[in-house]
């Protein structure tokens, strides 16, 4: 029994297509979790459409996407995954920060309304399932898998997941922004002993003043947080679209320099705990 995290996405805000991002990656956020058995995704990013396919390869016929929030870059690649168009599918959207605001399907359903899609919905013809819950609450999807939820320091909400299965855990906190000297009580909580974090590190120290307010936070801020609640590796997450392979190379060296136990996510990036 195992814990396997891939990384189909892994860019913040806007996907880029350019020689310059070809190491990291350019597509939004997406990662396929295995635990044991089981199956799942988080975020619907760009990433999202190449993981449609090993759905259809190994003909996955029941699928849970949980999504941490909705802006663009966590949902715009859902018009484009295969899947929810195949009736013979099924497939539970869940979100924890939408539950008094018109819900997780209004906000999907708007994205793909005219004139901003040309396919509604209503075309996806897999059989779809919408949970909206509070930030906080823990999620039951199989019996052997845990899944607790805190909500984030984001515009409009966010939401983290840990997921334990088997006596390892992994832990997704993004999108969140840190307030410098008051360590995130919510985050410290739920990433306590983990054996992997995937933290937003959008930003360097340097870029974060200028950036207050936007909902991203650094791997320094990560770092911190890792260290103080006993983490295992800090999985440096959400590139900034400016941040060239190169650019990831030295964020990936300062890193590793400051504390041994970090690595910087890319896409096709394959993990097994």
């Amino acid at each position: 029994m195992t814990l396997r995290v891939k990384f189909w996405g892994v860019r913040g805000s806007i996907a880029c297509a350019s020689p310059d991002h070809m190491k990291y990656g350019g597509n939004t956020s997406c990662i396929e979790v295995q635990a044991g058995d089981h199956r799942f995704v988080m975020d619907a990013g760009t990433g999202i459409r190449n993981y449609g396919k090993v759905i259809l390869e190994n003909d996955i016929r029941r699928t849970y996407l949980l999504l941490t929030h909705t802006h663009w870059d966590h949902i715009n690649g859902f018009p484009f995954f295969t899947p929810a168009y195949d009736p013979r599918r099924s497939i539970t959207i869940m979100a924890g920060h939408l539950k008094n605001q018109g819900g997780v399907q209004n906000v999907l359903s708007t994205q793909m309304h005219n004139p901003m899609f040309p396919v509604p919905l209503e075309a996806m013809q897999a059989q779809l399932e919408f949970k909206d819950f509070e930030a906080g609450e823990d999620l039951v999807l199989f019996d052997d898998l845990t899944i607790r939820t805190a909500p984030l320091n984001h515009p409009n909400g966010s939401t983290a997941y840990r997921i334990d299965h088997d006596g390892k855990s992994v832990v997704y906190v993004t999108d969140t922004e840190h307030i410098p000297g008051k360590p995130d009580q919510n985050i410290l909580k739920l990433i306590e002993g983990a054996d992997v974090v995937i933290y937003d590190s959008t930003y360097t120290e340097e870029e974060f003043p200028e950036k207050i307010g936007w909902g991203h936070s650094t791997w320094n801020a990560g770092m911190r947080l890792c260290q103080a609640a006993n983490v295992g590796q800090l999985a440096i997450f959400h590139h900034d679209p400016e941040h060239t392979d190169d650019v990831m190379d030295d964020i990936a060296a300062q890193a590793k320099a400051e504390w041994e136990n970090t690595f910087v996510c890319r896409e096709g990036m394959d993990i097994t705990l």
